[in-house]
């Protein structure tokens, strides 16, 4: 069933709203991802995890649009960032117009970690102002620790992000173009220092993590592993998205 709220009727998407109350928003950006994957990375990934999630949850589902806050990538082709002022405002007309309607629990799934601020933001106030339940799922990290394991690295451009690509359509991954792995001296350092939970620092161009915007290994992704992704990242997201309701009483 496709449950995104521009391919249903009104009355297709009251139904929905009435049976779960929840509306799963994606998130990602257009940045550049190197020469090998197309600049709508993020916002293919975050999509696809939402409908599986949106499944999953009898939820409606609600595209945020294609953009999203990446100042990093300012500069490179193909990258369009907004401010997060009007990213946040927009995020938050969205959601005021959802709440109107009647969801009462919102899920933003995000896939690019530079909305992440913003995102946090506009849920803490909205749930404060329109006293509905707002959960943000980082389907970037959900996928990051379940492929760890396996070999898979959450890099700009690299094998999870080919994968999710994969996933979308395999001929937007120009495998001509990628000659191997990329792995610049002190791009993993610096990643995982941006990343730190306690104390961390900045980058605040992607050219110091590698000069050609991208690094990690493709070649990683198979086609085995791009069919399972949306199911692998969206069954994931469900428990914990079923957790957090359960705390918080929103279930139904």
């Amino acid at each position: 069933m496709n449950r995104s709220i521009d391919r249903l009727t009104a009355p297709e998407v009251r139904a929905i709203l009435d049976r779960s109350g929840i509306a799963v928003l994606s998130f990602g950006s257009i940045e550049q991802h190197g020469a090998h994957l197309p600049c709508g990375t993020d916002t293919m990934a975050a999509d696809l995890v939402a409908a599986d999630l949106a499944e999953r949850l009898d939820a409606l589902v609600v595209p945020g649009g294609p953009y999203g806050v990446t100042p990093i990538h300012a500069g490179h082709p193909g990258t369009i960032s907004l401010r997060r002022r009007v990213f946040e405002e927009y995020v938050a007309n969205i959601c005021e117009e959802l709440a109107s309607m009647g969801a009462s629990v919102l899920v933003l799934v995000n896939w690019h970690e530079g909305n992440i601020a913003s995102l946090d933001a506009v849920a803490t106030d909205l749930q404060d102002r329109q006293g509905i339940v707002v959960v943000a799922a980082q389907a970037c990290c959900t996928a990051q620790r379940i492929y760890a394991e396996r070999g898979g690295g959450l890099t700009h451009g690299g094998a999870i992000e080919t994968m999710a690509v994969m996933a979308v359509d395999p001929v937007l991954v120009r495998w001509d173009s990628v000659s191997g792995a990329n792995r610049p001296d002190g791009a993993e350092a610096l990643d995982a220092m941006r990343r730190s939970r306690e104390v961390y620092g900045y980058i605040t161009d992607v050219s110091e993590l590698a000069s050609d915007g991208w690094y990690g290994d493709p070649a990683w992704a198979t086609p085995q592993l791009a069919a399972g992704f949306a199911a692998e990242v969206g069954a994931a997201l469900e428990k914990a998205v079923r957790d957090v309701l359960a705390v918080r009483g929103a279930t139904r």
